[in-house]
């Protein structure tokens, strides 16, 4: 795979980050309600952490250790959120992560997005198993985990540390055979 990937859903394109992305990127992971709920988005959120992000995710496509993309509205090519997942290569195994902009929250976004990337870690990478895990402050985002099928496998008593406090995290999985059966 030389190129980056692009997927496409129904209403969304997943996509390589692109430098022009970062007033949006900084706007919206800028937004308290989005950087709070997640282990890796810090608060405040400024330009320089949105170009280390766009680092990461082109360094992880070069290494073939992570794909991150920007999620984007296929009707406007809006820029909303991000998604990837880091590979675990010895293990054949990723985790999976996202965020999506507070303006596009409860329309689906974020479980589509998902299903894509599931989609592609099983049928392009030969991953056998996609892991997420969720702040316990964050139901939602186990709600996308489990509208694509992923299984709750435990609750993670104060695993992380994010702004100096630590936070249990609830875990969530699809193994290649599972995926297979849905």
């Amino acid at each position: 795979m030389s190129d980056y990937p692009k997927l496409t859903t129904k209403r969304l394109t997943l996509g390589k980050i692109q430098i022009s992305d970062i007033p949006k990127i900084v706007e919206y992971a800028g937004d308290k309600r989005v950087a709070e709920p997640t282990l890796n988005i810090p608060h405040p959120y400024q330009e320089k952490d949105a170009i280390w992000w766009i680092n990461m995710a082109n360094q992880g496509f070069e290494n073939k250790s992570q794909f991150t993309f920007g999620v984007r509205l296929k009707s406007t090519n809006e820029f909303i959120g991000g998604i990837g997942i880091k590979i675990i290569p010895d293990l054949d195994m990723a985790s999976l992560g996202y965020w999506i902009a507070v303006p596009f929250w409860n329309k689906g976004y974020a479980s589509e997005a998902a299903a894509a990337i599931l989609n592609f870690g099983f049928n392009e990478l030969a991953l056998n198993k996609i892991y997420a895990v969720h702040l316990i402050e964050n139901p939602a985002s186990g709600k996308v985990m489990a509208k694509n099928g992923m299984i709750k496998e435990g609750e993670l008593k104060d695993h992380n540390k994010k702004d100096g406090k630590y936070r249990s995290i609830i875990q969530y999985r699809l193994t290649k055979s599972e995926y297979v059966q849905l």
